[in-house]
């Protein structure tokens, strides 16, 4: 974002107001400086899912060494499999585990714990046996399962620190650098195999260095202020607001409020529960049970339409699409066009919101598949139209960045009450991993049985079944509070709550003039 459109967010902000709700007053102006801030801790925070990105990629540039047989250490078929699945099977409890972090012990030390167990994972790869097939399997299984439950757990934490510290106008942006760093982390490691063919170790030795620098830069980040809040530490909370807010004076209005609004939010969720009631319980809320139920449904139409295929089985899925260039050159240019594009889906996001961009992915994603179904009955390969498949795998990976790829994690972090976002967002991650691993391990099954040109329509018919959805059930969360948010899924109206509201702000204050250390602790 350049400083010309902060300058013109600045100039617009103060005269509208995305909400409505009392509290959002708060919320109306984003200064320059404040924008800068809060853009630098979400960058530096999804730095950490670089890493993942890459281990996601890592496989296709990493099987044909492991598999050529003029090398002195080769895996069998078999474990080479294993090798390249091991890690969707761990994504979805690394989900979940994230769940547990970041209600636990917070989002940076959630953070922290990503990057200890991606070096490790990347340093135990490194240093592999090279005389040794058995040891070497063992070592490559061991590295790939931390390194899923490592990617299972970098899918949320940074995308809901960043919707928490973000004002909403630039939280559609932020909280896509999630699904941008995971696909920069992917172009780099195809890029790595490219120029390294025949030295995976040294790549995972790169690798690891580079995932030292990102726990390093993690170090000097604020922990989000509404984890604090939910946590009842509220003279920290309040210093790292001030941060991310860019507010150096002390007791200011407007940290005031924000506060209060926070514990309001908070003291809301908590009203009305059982305090000892199990988080099984508190998914029977309505607004914690109808934004589950939404966004585990945007992650299934996201595996079943093919995107992940494509994304992992890169390589290979170029040659059953007909692609006539070199498969791994290939795989570059799809990772080199989802960097692209999701950069360009932070712009989308903001401008036009969530849903129009999702129905536009879903439409264009369905028309690349059956061109490529048309392409497989009728092959192109070898004639003046063998640019057909290329266009079509790329067109497929630029509409499916624009929505359903990027979208359902972005979203994950913004629909979830502050008080279980991180265990309803973890359960999300599961779900939507579970699907991954489901579609990945059946779709070579799917090629050999029914054929290449009945996977493509099968998608396609998928992705229209997609864009239904998102027209009858997806919400808009552009330009809305956190709190209007889960007001929407609760179905209440903030104007009916101003009184309560009203007590709340004035027995917070009484409670936070308890903390005589609140500016200086």
């Amino acid at each position: 974002m350049s400083l010309k459109n902060l300058a013109e967010l600045e100039a617009t902000l103060t005269e509208k107001s995305p909400s409505k709700s009392p509290n959002h007053a708060v919320l109306t102006q984003l200064t320059r400086r404040a924008a800068i801030t809060q853009i630098v801790t979400a960058v530096v925070a999804n730095i950490t899912i670089i890493s993942s990105g890459m281990g996601i990629g890592f496989p296709s540039i990493a099987m044909i060494e492991l598999t050529n047989s003029t090398t002195s250490v080769v895996l069998t078929e078999s474990n080479a499999t294993w090798f390249a699945s091991i890690t969707s099977i761990m994504c979805p409890f690394g989900g979940l585990l994230s769940g547990y972090l970041l209600d636990k012990v917070g989002r940076k030390k959630t953070l922290y714990f990503i990057n200890i167990i991606s070096i490790v994972s990347w340093a135990i790869m490194s240093f592999a046996s090279r005389t040794d097939s058995t040891t070497l399997f063992i070592e490559l299984i061991v590295a790939r399962i931390i390194i899923g439950i490592a990617i299972g757990l970098s899918s949320t934490p940074a995308s809901v620190y960043a919707a928490e510290v973000a004002h909403p106008n630039l939280r559609g942006r932020l909280t896509l650098l999630t699904a941008f760093c995971t696909a920069i982390g992917m172009l780099s490691i195809y890029t790595l195999g490219y120029v390294f063919k025949n030295d995976w170790r040294f790549v995972c030795m790169i690798c690891g260095v580079f995932t030292v620098v990102s726990l390093l830069t993690v170090i000097p980040l604020p922990e989000s202020p509404s984890w604090l809040v939910s946590k009842k530490r509220l003279p920290k909370a309040e210093r790292c607001l001030k941060v991310v807010r860019a507010i150096k004076e002390d007791d200011h209005p407007e940290i005031r409020a924000e506060l209060d609004a926070l514990e309001q939010n908070i003291a809301r969720f908590r009203s009305t529960q059982d305090g000892k009631k199990s988080k099984l319980d508190q998914l029977k809320k309505p607004e914690v049970y109808k934004p589950l139920a939404i966004m585990c449904t945007f992650f299934f139409f996201q595996q079943f339409t093919g995107i992940f295929v494509i994304i992992v089985y890169a390589a290979s899925f170029s040659i059953e699409a007909g692609v006539a260039i070199d498969p791994f050159l290939s795989a570059v240019f799809v990772g080199l066009t989802r960097v692209v594009t999701t950069l360009l889906m932070s712009f989308i996001s903001d401008k036009f919101g969530r849903r129009p961009p999702a129905l536009f992915s879903g439409f264009g994603m369905a028309s690349c598949m059956f061109g490529l179904a048309v392409c497989a009955i009728h092959p192109v390969k070898g004639t003046s139209l063998s640019w057909i498949p290329t266009v079509l795998l790329v067109a497929f990976i630029f509409t499916a960045t624009l929505g359903f790829l990027t979208l359902p994690f972005s979203m994950n972090a913004e629909v979830y009450p502050t008080k279980i976002r991180g265990f309803a967002s973890g359960l999300t991650i599961f779900f939507g991993y579970t699907m991954s691993f489901i579609i990945l391990k059946i779709y070579p099954s799917m090629v050999e049985t029914i054929g290449n040109s009945n996977v493509f329509i099968f998608f396609g018919c998928l992705s229209m079944l997609g864009i239904v959805f998102v027209y009858f059930f997806l919400p808009e969360t552009k330009g809305r509070t956190l709190e209007d948010i889960e007001n929407h899924f609760r179905g209440s109206k903030s104007s009916d709550k101003q009184e309560v509201e009203m007590k709340t702000m004035l027995a917070s204050q009484q409670r936070r003039s308890s903390y005589p250390g609140t500016n200086t602790h």
